[in-house]
């Protein structure tokens, strides 16, 4: 049975309050360790994470054309302008009051806006060797992804069928290889290749 949208927004919720909580935890060089995003560092993804409650639709609007229309310019500008001027505990704080804010990614939806929580608290926990979501929350978060999603993260899964050791994630039709859920979540949000039989 599909999940419904009181199902994602509910774990989406739950997430950003396991997000909170293990941000609240971190040392300051834990703050300033290398995520898996290029060029961030964990406070940029915190930023980023908070970006939708720091800033207006229209400010965002026109950053992103002052960034010819490239939203990841614009949110690499942003995360560091942000992590420039507000402190790790001002961008902890707005996360926290904002746990359960409406906020959806354009043209992702609930399911989106899940999916972006979940990926982006992957990009902190990987490095810092801390434990991800559950898996069950990283699966719902994977989902079954559509060929803009993943030719959006520069996926080609030609010929690989992902399927999940720990969890209900099937997807490709090619040659079955079998990962963690964590594991391809990372690779369908471009941040580990594909792996080829």
């Amino acid at each position: 049975m599909s999940p419904t949208n009181d199902d994602l927004r509910r774990e989406t919720f739950a997430e950003r309050r396991r997000l909170v909580d293990l941000l609240s935890g971190l040392r300051p060089e834990q703050w300033s360790h290398p995520s898996l995003c290029d060029g961030w560092r964990v406070r940029e993804v915190a930023a980023h994470l908070a970006l939708p409650y720091r800033h207006s639709t229209p400010r965002v609007v026109a950053g992103i054309i002052g960034a010819r229309g490239d939203f990841n310019r614009f949110s690499d500008r942003i995360a560091h302008k942000d992590t420039a001027s507000c402190s790790d505990a001002d961008l902890l704080e707005s996360l926290r009051a904002n746990v359960e804010h409406p906020w959806t990614p354009p043209r992702g939806g609930q399911a989106g806006a899940l999916a972006h929580d979940v990926l982006h608290g992957l990009d902190i926990t990987e490095p810092l060797g801390l434990a991800p979501a559950p898996v069950d929350r990283i699966a719902l978060a994977v989902g079954d992804p559509s060929a803009r999603q993943l030719k959006y993260f520069g996926v080609d899964l030609e010929g690989v069928a992902l399927h999940a050791s720990d969890a209900d994630i099937r997807i490709g039709t090619g040659t079955p290889i079998t990962l963690p859920a964590t594991d391809i979540a990372l690779i369908v949000g471009g941040r580990k290749p594909v792996p080829r039989p």
